[in-house]
């Protein structure tokens, strides 16, 4: 199986993509390539810091790759977090934190709609393609469920009656953002 390397140290990430990627290739992570520093994430925007992501890895590795880069954007707080979404509450980079301070923002606050962007930019073969998934939800007023990572307790996707939070792995990878933009990338790589 060909490699391709995951441009993230994010062990919940990998996990999630590793069952797409069965039979395809065979994927590595930074710390594979014993890359401990961090990759710049410095874009304005989701799409931005996915490319400059993989684009570092093929700059520094020369390596087939991809990356990627998740936003919730809430609108009744304009886009917000966005492209912050990792560092809402500071470069810290604490789950706790970052919902505390959008469950705050939210306070008596009536839309609370939202979605979760993922966008992924893979570089392969010297070129570079972009997918993108997108589900739309809810943030609750309050965390429920103890699984997943980031704002999974408190982000409801349209229909679900539940949380990420509340979601087994296998629940939402049949629904999730990430799981809507890689499926088009494993698409994109099996017709390729």
């Amino acid at each position: 199986m060909k490699p391709i390397l995951f441009a993230t140290a994010n062990k919940n990430k990998a996990k999630e993509i590793q069952e797409f990627l069965e039979g395809t290739f065979s994927l590595l992570t930074l710390k594979d390539i014993d890359l401990t520093e961090n990759i710049p994430e410095t874009a304005s925007t989701i799409e931005g810091n996915a490319k400059q992501k993989a684009d570092y890895i093929t700059e520094h590795f020369e390596l087939d790759c991809f990356a990627d880069d998740t936003g919730l954007e809430i609108n009744a707080l304009n886009g917000e977090p966005g492209v912050l979404s990792a560092r809402y509450a500071g470069e810290h980079r604490n789950d706790n934190d970052n919902i505390a301070l959008l469950l705050n923002k939210l306070n008596g606050v009536k839309d609370r709609s939202a979605r979760f962007k993922t966008v992924i930019a893979l570089n392969i073969n010297g070129q570079q393609h972009l997918f993108e998934g997108i589900v739309n939800g809810l943030i609750r007023s309050e965390k429920s469920g103890a699984n997943g990572f980031g704002y999974d307790p408190i982000f409801e996707p349209e229909n679900c009656g539940r949380t990420f939070g509340e979601m087994t792995l296998e629940e939402k990878n049949s629904c999730s953002h990430r799981t809507r933009a890689f499926s088009k990338m494993i698409t994109f790589l099996k017709s390729n």
